[in-house]
Protein backbone atom coordinates (compact mmCIF):
# COMPACT_ATOMS: atom_id res chain seq x y z
CA UNK A 1 0.00 0.00 0.00
CA UNK A 2 1.82 3.55 -1.32
CA UNK A 3 1.61 6.09 1.51
CA UNK A 4 -1.31 8.38 -0.37
CA UNK A 5 -3.71 5.26 0.07
CA UNK A 6 -2.99 4.52 3.18
CA UNK A 7 -3.44 7.97 4.53
CA UNK A 8 -6.95 8.44 2.48
CA UNK A 9 -7.65 4.97 4.44
CA UNK A 10 -6.80 6.58 7.79
CA UNK A 11 -9.10 9.42 6.74
CA UNK A 12 -12.14 7.45 6.09
CA UNK A 13 -11.78 5.30 9.58
CA UNK A 14 -11.28 8.85 11.48
CA UNK A 15 -14.41 11.08 9.79
CA UNK A 16 -16.33 8.48 10.10
CA UNK A 17 -16.54 8.98 14.22
CA UNK A 18 -18.70 7.85 16.77
CA UNK A 19 -20.13 11.09 17.41
CA UNK A 20 -23.69 12.17 18.67
CA UNK A 21 -26.64 12.94 16.01
CA UNK A 22 -27.48 16.72 16.82
CA UNK A 23 -30.46 18.45 15.90
CA UNK A 24 -30.00 22.04 14.16
CA UNK A 25 -31.86 23.09 17.35
CA UNK A 26 -28.89 22.66 20.24
CA UNK A 27 -31.84 22.12 22.99
CA UNK A 28 -33.48 19.78 20.62
CA UNK A 29 -33.01 15.96 20.54
CA UNK A 30 -29.74 15.63 21.65
CA UNK A 31 -28.87 11.76 21.20
CA UNK A 32 -25.43 10.80 22.28
CA UNK A 33 -26.84 7.32 22.15
CA UNK A 34 -26.58 7.19 18.67
CA UNK A 35 -23.06 5.25 18.10
CA UNK A 36 -22.69 6.97 14.67
CA UNK A 37 -23.48 10.41 13.57
CA UNK A 38 -26.34 11.36 10.55
CA UNK A 39 -24.65 14.93 10.25
CA UNK A 40 -24.03 16.53 6.98
CA UNK A 41 -20.34 14.99 7.26
CA UNK A 42 -21.65 11.68 6.53
CA UNK A 43 -22.45 12.57 3.01
CA UNK A 44 -21.13 10.12 0.69
CA UNK A 45 -19.67 12.98 -1.69
CA UNK A 46 -16.83 14.53 0.38
CA UNK A 47 -15.23 10.50 -0.81
CA UNK A 48 -13.82 12.13 -4.47
CA UNK A 49 -10.53 11.94 -4.27
CA UNK A 50 -9.21 14.96 -6.04
CA UNK A 51 -5.96 13.86 -7.39
CA UNK A 52 -6.21 10.23 -8.25
CA UNK A 53 -9.26 8.17 -9.18
CA UNK A 54 -10.33 5.24 -7.11
CA UNK A 55 -12.67 2.35 -8.77
CA UNK A 56 -15.50 1.12 -7.05
CA UNK A 57 -13.46 -2.13 -6.51
CA UNK A 58 -10.97 0.13 -4.87
CA UNK A 59 -10.24 -1.40 -1.51
CA UNK A 60 -9.38 2.00 0.05
CA UNK A 61 -12.81 3.04 -0.31
CA UNK A 62 -14.42 -0.05 1.07
CA UNK A 63 -14.91 1.36 4.12
CA UNK A 64 -17.17 3.81 2.61
CA UNK A 65 -19.10 2.24 0.67
CA UNK A 66 -20.18 -0.26 3.31
CA UNK A 67 -21.35 2.78 5.88
CA UNK A 68 -23.17 4.04 3.33
CA UNK A 69 -25.35 1.14 2.64
CA UNK A 70 -25.60 0.55 6.16
CA UNK A 71 -27.07 3.97 6.51
CA UNK A 72 -29.70 3.16 3.43
CA UNK A 73 -30.12 -0.96 5.45
CA UNK A 74 -28.37 -2.41 2.85
CA UNK A 75 -26.87 -4.69 6.00
CA UNK A 76 -26.26 -7.86 4.67
CA UNK A 77 -23.77 -6.00 1.61
CA UNK A 78 -22.51 -3.12 4.27
CA UNK A 79 -21.66 -6.57 6.15
CA UNK A 80 -19.78 -7.91 3.52
CA UNK A 81 -17.92 -4.76 2.18
CA UNK A 82 -16.45 -4.92 6.04
CA UNK A 83 -15.39 -8.16 5.75
CA UNK A 84 -13.71 -7.55 2.91
CA UNK A 85 -11.86 -4.70 4.27
CA UNK A 86 -10.53 -6.00 7.31
CA UNK A 87 -9.11 -9.35 5.39
CA UNK A 88 -7.52 -7.72 2.53
CA UNK A 89 -6.24 -4.11 3.84
CA UNK A 90 -2.19 -4.09 4.37
CA UNK A 91 -1.73 -5.25 8.19
CA UNK A 92 -1.83 -2.33 10.29
CA UNK A 93 -2.54 -2.22 14.13
CA UNK A 94 -3.86 1.05 14.20
CA UNK A 95 -6.29 0.89 11.17
CA UNK A 96 -7.58 -2.55 12.84
CA UNK A 97 -7.96 -1.18 15.95
CA UNK A 98 -10.21 2.07 14.14
CA UNK A 99 -12.03 -0.17 12.62
CA UNK A 100 -12.81 -2.62 15.63
CA UNK A 101 -14.18 0.48 17.32
CA UNK A 102 -16.66 1.19 14.67
CA UNK A 103 -17.55 -2.51 13.84
CA UNK A 104 -18.67 -2.31 17.52
CA UNK A 105 -20.45 1.21 17.10
CA UNK A 106 -22.79 -0.71 14.51
CA UNK A 107 -23.41 -3.71 16.42
CA UNK A 108 -20.97 -5.74 14.36
CA UNK A 109 -19.35 -7.48 17.01
CA UNK A 110 -18.04 -10.81 15.18
CA UNK A 111 -16.38 -8.31 13.08
CA UNK A 112 -14.89 -6.14 15.55
CA UNK A 113 -13.65 -9.49 17.06
CA UNK A 114 -12.16 -10.31 13.55
CA UNK A 115 -10.21 -7.12 13.16
CA UNK A 116 -8.98 -7.63 17.04
CA UNK A 117 -7.55 -10.65 16.42
CA UNK A 118 -5.20 -9.97 13.70
CA UNK A 119 -3.69 -7.14 15.96
CA UNK A 120 -0.33 -8.27 16.01
CA UNK A 121 1.52 -5.88 18.39
CA UNK A 122 -0.38 -6.51 21.69
CA UNK A 123 1.48 -4.11 23.91
CA UNK A 124 -0.53 -1.20 21.65
CA UNK A 125 -3.81 -2.99 21.33
CA UNK A 126 -4.21 -4.59 24.58
CA UNK A 127 -5.86 -1.49 26.53
CA UNK A 128 -8.17 -0.99 23.59
CA UNK A 129 -9.05 -4.75 23.18
CA UNK A 130 -10.23 -5.35 26.70
CA UNK A 131 -12.16 -1.31 26.78
CA UNK A 132 -14.20 -2.47 23.07
CA UNK A 133 -15.28 -5.43 24.35
CA UNK A 134 -16.40 -4.35 28.27
CA UNK A 135 -17.89 -0.69 26.40
CA UNK A 136 -20.04 -2.70 23.44
CA UNK A 137 -20.02 -6.40 23.09
CA UNK A 138 -22.92 -8.41 24.60
CA UNK A 139 -23.11 -11.02 26.80
CA UNK A 140 -23.25 -14.13 24.69
CA UNK A 141 -22.04 -14.55 21.04
CA UNK A 142 -24.39 -13.90 17.88
CA UNK A 143 -25.10 -15.34 14.63
CA UNK A 144 -23.68 -13.46 11.57
CA UNK A 145 -27.37 -13.23 10.44
CA UNK A 146 -28.87 -12.02 13.84
CA UNK A 147 -26.14 -9.22 13.64
CA UNK A 148 -26.98 -8.72 10.33
CA UNK A 149 -31.26 -8.23 11.52
CA UNK A 150 -30.26 -6.39 14.25
CA UNK A 151 -28.26 -4.14 11.98
CA UNK A 152 -30.85 -3.51 9.91
CA UNK A 153 -33.26 -2.67 13.27
CA UNK A 154 -30.40 -0.32 14.31
CA UNK A 155 -30.17 1.36 11.23
CA UNK A 156 -33.94 1.74 10.65
CA UNK A 157 -33.77 3.77 13.53
CA UNK A 158 -31.05 5.56 13.52
CA UNK A 159 -30.69 6.54 9.55
CA UNK A 160 -34.12 6.14 8.41
CA UNK A 161 -37.06 7.67 10.94
CA UNK A 162 -38.41 4.39 11.30
CA UNK A 163 -37.98 4.18 14.91
CA UNK A 164 -41.32 3.19 15.91
CA UNK A 165 -41.71 0.39 13.22
CA UNK A 166 -38.46 -0.95 14.09
CA UNK A 167 -38.82 -1.73 17.20
CA UNK A 168 -42.38 -2.78 17.36
CA UNK A 169 -40.91 -5.73 14.30
CA UNK A 170 -38.32 -5.91 16.97
CA UNK A 171 -39.79 -6.62 20.51
CA UNK A 172 -41.90 -8.82 18.55
CA UNK A 173 -39.17 -11.68 18.03
CA UNK A 174 -39.29 -13.05 20.96
CA UNK A 175 -36.44 -15.55 20.61
CA UNK A 176 -33.99 -12.84 20.49
CA UNK A 177 -35.50 -10.74 22.96
CA UNK A 178 -35.34 -13.20 25.40
CA UNK A 179 -32.34 -14.33 24.82
CA UNK A 180 -29.74 -11.13 23.53
CA UNK A 181 -28.96 -8.20 26.03
CA UNK A 182 -28.14 -6.19 22.79
CA UNK A 183 -31.71 -7.05 21.00
CA UNK A 184 -32.94 -5.41 24.42
CA UNK A 185 -30.47 -2.68 24.03
CA UNK A 186 -31.53 -1.48 20.50
CA UNK A 187 -35.29 -1.76 21.77
CA UNK A 188 -34.67 0.83 24.22
CA UNK A 189 -32.62 3.15 21.72
CA UNK A 190 -35.74 2.62 19.51
CA UNK A 191 -38.10 3.84 21.70
CA UNK A 192 -36.21 7.01 23.58
CA UNK A 193 -35.97 8.11 19.72
CA UNK A 194 -39.90 7.42 19.11
CA UNK A 195 -40.56 9.33 22.93
CA UNK A 196 -41.35 6.61 24.23
CA UNK A 197 -39.58 7.02 27.49
CA UNK A 198 -41.45 4.57 29.93
CA UNK A 199 -40.84 1.47 27.65
CA UNK A 200 -37.00 2.71 26.77
CA UNK A 201 -35.93 2.07 30.63
CA UNK A 202 -38.37 -1.15 30.85
CA UNK A 203 -36.00 -2.56 28.09
CA UNK A 204 -32.43 -1.08 29.10
CA UNK A 205 -32.97 -2.85 32.18
CA UNK A 206 -33.69 -5.76 31.07
CA UNK A 207 -30.35 -5.45 29.21
CA UNK A 208 -28.80 -4.72 31.94
CA UNK A 209 -29.94 -7.26 34.11
CA UNK A 210 -28.76 -10.05 30.98
CA UNK A 211 -25.08 -8.00 31.28
CA UNK A 212 -24.31 -5.64 34.09
CA UNK A 213 -20.88 -5.38 32.54
CA UNK A 214 -22.02 -3.59 29.46
CA UNK A 215 -21.00 -0.20 29.90
CA UNK A 216 -22.56 1.48 26.87
CA UNK A 217 -25.89 0.01 28.29
CA UNK A 218 -25.55 2.09 31.68
CA UNK A 219 -24.62 5.08 29.21
CA UNK A 220 -27.92 4.73 27.42
CA UNK A 221 -29.49 3.93 30.71
CA UNK A 222 -28.51 7.86 32.08
CA UNK A 223 -29.18 9.26 28.52
CA UNK A 224 -33.12 7.85 29.02
CA UNK A 225 -33.01 9.10 32.51
CA UNK A 226 -32.17 12.64 31.35
CA UNK A 227 -35.21 12.78 29.43
CA UNK A 228 -37.41 12.27 32.09
CA UNK A 229 -38.83 14.77 35.16
CA UNK A 230 -35.85 14.00 37.11
CA UNK A 231 -32.47 14.53 34.86
CA UNK A 232 -30.59 14.83 37.86
CA UNK A 233 -30.58 11.23 38.79
CA UNK A 234 -29.08 10.35 35.51
CA UNK A 235 -25.68 11.74 37.32
CA UNK A 236 -25.44 8.52 39.64
CA UNK A 237 -25.22 6.65 36.81
CA UNK A 238 -22.55 8.67 35.22
CA UNK A 239 -20.89 8.38 39.00
CA UNK A 240 -21.23 4.64 38.62
CA UNK A 241 -19.67 4.98 35.11
CA UNK A 242 -16.82 7.10 36.28
CA UNK A 243 -15.34 4.47 38.73
CA UNK A 244 -15.32 1.71 35.88
CA UNK A 245 -11.74 1.13 35.44
CA UNK A 246 -11.46 2.77 31.76
CA UNK A 247 -8.45 3.78 30.97
CA UNK A 248 -8.23 4.77 27.09
CA UNK A 249 -8.82 8.58 26.25
CA UNK A 250 -11.48 7.00 23.78
CA UNK A 251 -13.93 5.89 26.00
CA UNK A 252 -12.94 8.36 29.41
CA UNK A 253 -14.06 11.18 26.87
CA UNK A 254 -17.29 8.86 26.17
CA UNK A 255 -18.04 9.27 29.63
CA UNK A 256 -16.95 12.77 30.14
CA UNK A 257 -19.00 14.02 27.21
CA UNK A 258 -21.98 11.87 28.70
CA UNK A 259 -21.47 13.84 32.15
CA UNK A 260 -21.72 17.42 30.29
CA UNK A 261 -24.83 16.26 28.15
CA UNK A 262 -26.93 15.31 31.60
CA UNK A 263 -25.63 18.69 33.21
CA UNK A 264 -26.86 20.36 30.57
CA UNK A 265 -30.24 18.43 31.48
CA UNK A 266 -30.20 19.45 34.52
CA UNK A 267 -29.90 23.00 34.50
CA UNK A 268 -32.22 25.84 34.28
CA UNK A 269 -30.20 29.08 33.18
CA UNK A 270 -29.94 29.14 29.62
CA UNK A 271 -26.47 30.47 30.41
CA UNK A 272 -25.74 27.18 32.52
CA UNK A 273 -27.36 25.03 29.88
CA UNK A 274 -25.30 26.55 27.20
CA UNK A 275 -22.14 26.04 28.99
CA UNK A 276 -22.42 22.42 29.54
CA UNK A 277 -23.37 22.13 25.60
CA UNK A 278 -20.60 23.80 25.16
CA UNK A 279 -18.52 21.46 26.96
CA UNK A 280 -20.29 18.30 25.44
CA UNK A 281 -19.52 20.15 22.25
CA UNK A 282 -15.92 20.03 23.03
CA UNK A 283 -15.60 16.08 24.54
CA UNK A 284 -17.43 15.59 21.08
CA UNK A 285 -14.34 17.24 19.24
CA UNK A 286 -16.95 19.68 17.90
CA UNK A 287 -15.24 22.55 18.06
CA UNK A 288 -17.22 25.20 15.99
CA UNK A 289 -20.23 24.05 17.55
CA UNK A 290 -18.86 24.39 20.92
CA UNK A 291 -17.74 28.10 20.13
CA UNK A 292 -20.62 28.82 19.14
CA UNK A 293 -22.78 27.70 22.22
CA UNK A 294 -20.68 29.16 24.18
CA UNK A 295 -20.55 32.69 22.75
CA UNK A 296 -24.40 31.97 23.11
CA UNK A 297 -23.87 31.38 27.00
CA UNK A 298 -22.21 34.61 27.63
CA UNK A 299 -24.45 36.95 29.70
CA UNK A 300 -24.55 40.72 30.71
CA UNK A 301 -23.55 39.66 34.10
CA UNK A 302 -19.59 39.45 34.61
CA UNK A 303 -20.52 37.00 37.10
CA UNK A 304 -21.92 34.49 35.39
CA UNK A 305 -19.07 34.59 32.50
CA UNK A 306 -16.18 33.46 34.43
CA UNK A 307 -16.37 29.55 33.21
CA UNK A 308 -17.66 30.26 30.05
CA UNK A 309 -14.42 32.15 29.40
CA UNK A 310 -12.32 29.73 30.45
CA UNK A 311 -13.62 26.86 28.45
CA UNK A 312 -14.33 29.49 25.61
CA UNK A 313 -10.06 30.30 25.56
CA UNK A 314 -9.63 26.86 25.69
CA UNK A 315 -11.70 26.32 22.55
CA UNK A 316 -10.35 29.33 20.58
CA UNK A 317 -6.47 27.82 21.90
CA UNK A 318 -7.06 24.41 20.30
CA UNK A 319 -8.77 26.06 17.31
CA UNK A 320 -5.00 27.76 16.77
CA UNK A 321 -6.77 31.53 17.27
CA UNK A 322 -3.88 32.50 19.45
CA UNK A 323 -4.87 36.18 20.17
CA UNK A 324 -8.46 35.48 20.85
CA UNK A 325 -7.70 32.66 23.10
CA UNK A 326 -5.55 35.10 25.11
CA UNK A 327 -7.88 37.68 25.05
CA UNK A 328 -10.41 35.72 26.33
CA UNK A 329 -8.57 33.76 28.81
CA UNK A 330 -7.25 37.07 30.03
CA UNK A 331 -10.69 38.04 30.75
CA UNK A 332 -11.66 34.70 32.72
CA UNK A 333 -8.39 35.31 34.66
CA UNK A 334 -9.59 38.52 36.06
CA UNK A 335 -13.15 37.10 36.87
CA UNK A 336 -11.69 34.03 38.46
CA UNK A 337 -7.70 33.29 39.54
CA UNK A 338 -8.29 30.04 40.53
CA UNK A 339 -10.08 28.12 37.23
CA UNK A 340 -7.25 25.29 35.77
CA UNK A 341 -9.05 25.69 32.51
CA UNK A 342 -7.90 29.17 32.48
CA UNK A 343 -4.62 28.83 33.81
CA UNK A 344 -3.68 26.08 31.80
CA UNK A 345 -4.88 27.99 28.88
CA UNK A 346 -2.62 31.11 29.92
CA UNK A 347 0.36 28.76 30.47
CA UNK A 348 -0.12 27.33 27.10
CA UNK A 349 0.22 30.76 25.72
CA UNK A 350 3.37 31.63 27.90
CA UNK A 351 4.63 28.33 26.31
CA UNK A 352 3.50 28.85 22.66
CA UNK A 353 5.69 32.26 22.96
CA UNK A 354 8.73 30.64 24.86
CA UNK A 355 8.13 32.34 28.26
CA UNK A 356 8.68 29.73 30.00
CA UNK A 357 9.17 30.66 33.63
CA UNK A 358 5.68 32.19 32.97
CA UNK A 359 4.38 29.08 31.96
CA UNK A 360 5.63 26.76 34.54
CA UNK A 361 4.11 29.61 37.33
CA UNK A 362 0.52 28.79 35.48
CA UNK A 363 0.95 25.57 35.08
CA UNK A 364 2.32 24.50 38.80
CA UNK A 365 -1.21 27.45 40.12
CA UNK A 366 -3.30 25.11 37.98
CA UNK A 367 -1.28 21.73 39.64
CA UNK A 368 -2.66 23.40 42.75
CA UNK A 369 -6.14 23.92 41.88
CA UNK A 370 -6.97 20.78 40.52
CA UNK A 371 -5.43 17.74 42.16
CA UNK A 372 -7.27 14.99 40.26
CA UNK A 373 -6.05 16.30 36.77
CA UNK A 374 -2.31 15.03 35.33
CA UNK A 375 -2.03 17.46 32.82
CA UNK A 376 -0.91 20.65 34.56
CA UNK A 377 1.81 18.11 36.24
CA UNK A 378 2.89 17.14 33.30
CA UNK A 379 2.81 20.36 31.36
CA UNK A 380 4.96 21.49 34.39
CA UNK A 381 7.23 18.77 33.96
CA UNK A 382 7.51 19.88 30.09
CA UNK A 383 8.59 23.32 30.56
CA UNK A 384 11.19 22.30 33.12
CA UNK A 385 12.46 20.37 30.02
CA UNK A 386 13.04 23.21 28.17
CA UNK A 387 14.40 25.28 31.09
CA UNK A 388 17.20 22.24 31.16
CA UNK A 389 15.84 21.21 34.64
CA UNK A 390 15.85 17.55 33.83
CA UNK A 391 16.12 16.21 36.75
CA UNK A 392 12.99 17.91 38.26
CA UNK A 393 10.89 16.97 35.12
CA UNK A 394 11.79 13.44 35.79
CA UNK A 395 10.84 13.67 39.15
CA UNK A 396 6.90 15.13 38.67
CA UNK A 397 6.54 12.01 35.62
CA UNK A 398 7.68 9.13 38.24
CA UNK A 399 5.24 10.67 40.58
CA UNK A 400 2.78 11.13 38.11
CA UNK A 401 3.26 7.33 36.69
CA UNK A 402 3.35 5.99 40.07
CA UNK A 403 -0.22 7.18 41.25
CA UNK A 404 -2.24 7.29 37.64
CA UNK A 405 -1.86 4.32 35.26
CA UNK A 406 -3.83 6.19 32.59
CA UNK A 407 -1.89 9.16 31.54
CA UNK A 408 -0.34 8.52 28.18
CA UNK A 409 2.01 11.67 28.52
CA UNK A 410 3.70 10.39 30.92
CA UNK A 411 4.45 7.42 29.53
CA UNK A 412 5.92 9.21 27.04
CA UNK A 413 8.16 11.54 28.88
CA UNK A 414 9.52 8.38 30.81
CA UNK A 415 10.53 6.55 27.30
CA UNK A 416 12.41 9.80 26.51
CA UNK A 417 14.32 9.58 30.13
CA UNK A 418 14.96 5.95 29.80
CA UNK A 419 16.57 4.61 26.47
CA UNK A 420 16.64 1.23 27.85
CA UNK A 421 12.55 1.35 28.21
CA UNK A 422 11.81 3.39 25.71
CA UNK A 423 9.77 1.63 23.18
CA UNK A 424 7.78 -0.12 26.38
CA UNK A 425 6.94 3.11 27.36
CA UNK A 426 5.67 4.84 24.25
CA UNK A 427 4.12 1.66 22.93
CA UNK A 428 2.03 2.32 26.47
CA UNK A 429 1.20 6.31 26.16
CA UNK A 430 -0.11 5.01 22.37
CA UNK A 431 -2.05 1.90 24.13
CA UNK A 432 -3.93 4.83 26.22
CA UNK A 433 -4.21 7.04 23.27
CA UNK A 434 -4.23 5.30 20.11
CA UNK A 435 -3.76 9.10 18.41
CA UNK A 436 -0.77 10.02 19.98
CA UNK A 437 1.15 11.94 17.77
CA UNK A 438 4.19 12.63 19.18
CA UNK A 439 4.66 8.88 20.54
CA UNK A 440 4.06 7.55 16.86
CA UNK A 441 7.00 10.11 15.96
CA UNK A 442 9.29 8.86 18.10
CA UNK A 443 8.39 5.01 17.12
CA UNK A 444 9.04 5.78 13.55
CA UNK A 445 12.52 7.45 14.86
CA UNK A 446 13.55 4.57 16.92
CA UNK A 447 13.25 2.36 13.72
CA UNK A 448 14.63 4.49 11.69
CA UNK A 449 17.44 4.42 13.93
CA UNK A 450 17.78 0.56 13.64
CA UNK A 451 17.13 1.27 10.19
CA UNK A 452 14.06 -0.63 9.71
CA UNK A 453 12.47 1.60 7.27
CA UNK A 454 9.71 -0.03 6.01
CA UNK A 455 8.36 0.04 9.98
CA UNK A 456 9.53 3.63 9.99
CA UNK A 457 7.77 4.66 7.33
CA UNK A 458 4.91 2.61 9.18
CA UNK A 459 4.45 4.43 12.02
CA UNK A 460 5.17 7.83 10.39
CA UNK A 461 2.04 7.92 8.03
CA UNK A 462 -0.04 6.93 11.05
CA UNK A 463 1.44 10.14 12.50
CA UNK A 464 1.35 12.33 9.67
CA UNK A 465 -2.73 11.54 9.52
CA UNK A 466 -2.97 12.54 12.66
CA UNK A 467 -1.43 16.26 12.25
CA UNK A 468 0.41 16.51 8.80
CA UNK A 469 1.54 19.95 10.02
CA UNK A 470 4.55 18.98 12.71
CA UNK A 471 7.67 19.80 11.21
CA UNK A 472 9.25 16.59 12.86
CA UNK A 473 6.76 14.19 10.41
CA UNK A 474 8.72 16.20 7.50
CA UNK A 475 12.10 16.04 9.23
CA UNK A 476 11.98 12.07 9.42
CA UNK A 477 10.43 12.17 6.05
CA UNK A 478 13.25 13.46 4.82
CA UNK A 479 15.84 11.47 6.90
CA UNK A 480 13.94 8.35 5.42
CA UNK A 481 14.00 9.69 1.91
CA UNK A 482 18.20 10.15 2.54
CA UNK A 483 18.36 6.55 3.74
CA UNK A 484 16.69 5.79 0.41
CA UNK A 485 19.08 7.62 -1.81
CA UNK A 486 16.59 10.19 -2.65
CA UNK A 487 18.47 13.84 -1.89
CA UNK A 488 15.52 15.79 -3.99
CA UNK A 489 13.04 14.50 -1.91
CA UNK A 490 14.92 14.32 1.15
CA UNK A 491 15.69 18.11 0.94
CA UNK A 492 12.13 18.82 -0.06
CA UNK A 493 10.99 17.62 3.54
CA UNK A 494 13.75 19.35 5.55
CA UNK A 495 12.76 22.49 3.70
CA UNK A 496 9.12 21.81 4.74
CA UNK A 497 9.91 20.89 8.32
CA UNK A 498 11.61 24.18 8.49
CA UNK A 499 8.75 26.27 6.87
CA UNK A 500 6.42 24.79 9.90
CA UNK A 501 8.95 25.36 12.58
CA UNK A 502 12.00 27.81 11.65
CA UNK A 503 14.48 26.98 14.90
CA UNK A 504 14.34 23.73 14.25
CA UNK A 505 18.22 22.77 14.57
CA UNK A 506 18.43 19.10 13.34
CA UNK A 507 16.83 20.40 9.58
CA UNK A 508 18.84 22.99 9.55
CA UNK A 509 22.04 20.57 9.90
CA UNK A 510 20.69 18.67 7.24
CA UNK A 511 20.03 21.27 4.79
CA UNK A 512 23.82 22.60 6.03
CA UNK A 513 22.16 26.16 7.06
Amino acid sequence: MNGKKYKLLLMILCMFSPAAALADNPYAHIQPANPVSNSPAFEFSFLEPKKATLTKNDIYNQYAIGLNRFMQSNVRAAYTDFTVLIESIQPSDYAYLQLATKMADIGFFNLAELALDKVKDKDIGFLLNDEIKRFYFPSSKLSRNDEIYLGEVFSNIIYNDQSREATSELVKNSILMAGSDYANYLAALGSLKSGNIENALKYIDAAIAKNTQNINYSKLKAEIISQGKKPQNALKIVKSIKEQPLITDEYTNKVNSLEQYILYKTQKADYKKNYHLGYYYYYEKELNKSLRTLQGAVTAKKKNNKDIYALLSRVYFDMKEYEKAEDIAQKAYKLNKSNPITLLVLGDLAYRNKDFKTALKYYESAENKDKNSTLPSVKAAQTYLMLDKDKKAKEIIAKILKNHSDCPQAYYYMALFEKEREIPYLKKSIAINLCYKDAWIDLARVELEKNNINRAKMYLSIAGYIDENDFRYYYYQGLIAKAQGLSQDANANFQKSLKLNPDYTPAKEELNI
